[in-house]
């Protein structure tokens, strides 16, 4: 009697077949490459915030009051906690490299996980351990190019930054939950753990757990009774407890510490309270502000402008993202029409990669948020970045489209290989564009920065000067990459963090509080900027000014000796 045909299926360690090692071998090479490329031009601590994350991971255990209350609010965690091993060095903190670092091993992560989502969304199997086919190979391949060779992405993920690192988490939680819906038991624990990273590393993820718990609980009612539902249910309730899990903590951490779970939302350090300072009669705010399609308007250029800087190719990436959702929703009608059933297509969680376009819609019209693009009013440069939320959905829909449009049985060979090179084209003409004209998210930083980063290295080459057993007071909320680039370490400096943070609202007999009541005490030597709390102390004291710093759409700085 013959054997009836059997499947082969591929054992789990197929996830780290040949073609994912060379991927991440090349995706190595990729990240060190431009990290050594734009250390050596010093361009990696160009962004205020990425010296500012270098610097409040370092003082956790670095500073005269030193614990985990130096990573304060208003920023998650999590990156800063990843940094810490690589900043004990003094060296690598004060040339940036040990920030770099997480960013580089997201980046390599990042571009494995939109590789490994697109091959198994795309395969012909169901199973997430069979070998994938030819076209869903070739698929992923462009999804991985498309992110993978991104300028704006390669030029982030050598920086202190948070977007490669979130981007990597982002894409891994798609991965797991793609894999759960197709019938890994372990993925959806899984996914769970990456969204909890994802929501404390920035508060897309939070955003991103909401819509995929809702996408669980949906899923419960709308599929059929499973044979182990017992099992399901557990993996249900610990997926939920995981997502759930780091956002509960961050509000527990605030309503503890500052007596206001709100504290990253509405405190003074928050998005809204400095666009409230920045406001006026005749600027009563950023474009897309109480309006969220306006936002989500302003927001979509920022992921066109990271994509390509023609604005035909820009609109090509745009209709390429709708041919995707269009062969999604052909894919997903065929597929309830073959099964007659409720059962989701298990390309529907490729859905996911699009949650950032109602997030800043969202953030930019009613958080505080302001996005500006040069393309539109008032045609600069303003947390353009934020557009590379969306690179994952754009490589995405162009292995989608690609993917239909070669294995359809009505495409010959020529029609195949015509896909293919339409394909490449718009991909090596788009980030050729950005080449040619520059990184828009390095733009903004030269742009943005200029002055400050002019401003700091001055500084710094007096603070060199100072004696090495000197105490300084200083506000670090500005400028603190004056300190790092003078090689002082921040436990020679009284700061804004040097208080009880859980005394509200504020600390008489904190260090902070008691060496602005008396410098001459507390501090050897007071860098002052104009405006700041440690000018307002210095004001009518007649300490004699050593330096006076000017530097263009800068505040004044100023250099005083308490003795």
């Amino acid at each position: 009697m013959a054997k009836p045909p059997t499947t082969t299926i591929a054992p789990s360690t197929s996830r780290w077949d040949s073609e994912v090692r060379l991927l991440a071998w090349l995706a190595t090479c990729v990240s060190v490459l431009s990290f050594l490329f734009y250390y050596q031009r010093g361009e990696i601590l160009l962004y205020g915030d990425a010296v500012a994350h270098i610097n409040i991971a370092r003082r956790v255990f670095d500073s005269k009051t030193p614990g985990l209350l130096q990573l304060g609010t208003v920023w998650l965690p999590l990156p800063h906690l990843l940094m810490i091993p690589f900043l004990i060095s003094s060296e690598m903190w004060r040339r940036g490299a040990g920030g770099s670092i997480p960013s580089m091993l997201a980046y390599v992560l990042g571009v494995v996980g939109i590789f490994r989502l697109v091959r198994g969304a795309l395969s012909r199997h169901g199973s997430p351990n069979a070998q994938p086919d030819g076209a869903a190979r070739v698929s992923a391949w462009i999804a991985a190019l498309v992110f993978a060779a991104n300028p704006n992405l390669i030029y982030m993920q050598t920086t202190a930054m948070g977007e490669s690192l979130y981007l990597a988490f982002f894409v891994w939680a798609v991965v797991y939950f793609s894999e759960a819906m197709r019938g890994d038991r372990t993925a959806l624990t899984k996914c769970g753990l990456c969204l909890a990273a994802a929501c404390l590393t920035r508060y897309d993820g939070w955003f991103l757990a909401a819509a995929m718990t809702a996408a669980v609980i949906l899923q419960i009612f709308l599929a059929p009774k499973p044979v182990d539902a017992r099992r399901q249910r557990t993996a249900i309730v610990r997926f939920i407890l995981l997502a759930s899990a780091a956002p509960a903590l961050w509000l527990a951490y605030n309503g503890l510490v500052y007596r206001n779970p709100l504290e990253f939302e509405n405190g003074p350090y928050s998005a809204k309270a400095i666009e409230r300072k920045t406001q006026t009669s005749g600027n009563p705010g950023h474009p897309g502000s109480g309006n969220p399609f306006l936002a989500g308007m302003y927001f979509v250029k920022s992921a066109e402008a990271n994509m390509a800087q023609n604005a035909w190719l820009q609109r090509l990436w745009v209709l390429v993202g709708f041919a995707a959702l269009v062969a999604l929703a052909l894919n997903l009608r065929s597929h309830q029409s073959a099964r007659a059933s409720a059962a989701p297509s298990v390309l529907l969680p490729l859905l996911f990669l699009l949650v950032p376009v109602p997030f800043y819609a969202l953030s930019v019209a009613y958080g505080g948020v302001p996005l500006f693009v040069p393309a539109w009013w008032p045609f600069t440069h303003y947390n353009v970045r934020y557009g590379l939320q969306l690179l994952p959905a754009f490589a995405a829909s162009l292995a989608i489209v690609v993917h239909f449009a070669i294995r359809s049985d009505r495409t010959n060979a020529k029609l195949r290989i015509a896909t293919l090179l339409i394909a490449s084209a718009l991909l090596i003409a788009s980030y050729v564009s950005v080449w040619n004209a520059g990184p828009v998210s390095l733009a903004e930083a030269q742009i943005n920065m200029g002055g400050r980063n002019h401003l700091e290295r001055q500084l710094a080459d007096w603070l060199r000067r100072l004696p090495p057993d000197s105490t300084l007071l200083m506000y670090l909320g500005d400028h603190v990459g004056a300190l790092e680039q003078a090689g002082i370490p921040l436990r020679r400096v009284i700061n804004e963090g040097n208080h009880r943070v859980w005394m509200q609202p504020s600390d008489p007999n904190g260090l902070w509080e008691r060496a602005l009541a008396n410098p001459a005490e507390y501090a050897d030597y007071v860098v002052a900027f104009e405006g700041d709390p440690v000018w307002q102390a210095m004001q009518g004291l007649h300490r004699r000014e050593l330096v006076e710093i000017h530097v263009v759409g800068q505040a004044r700085a100023s250099l005083y000796s308490t003795r």
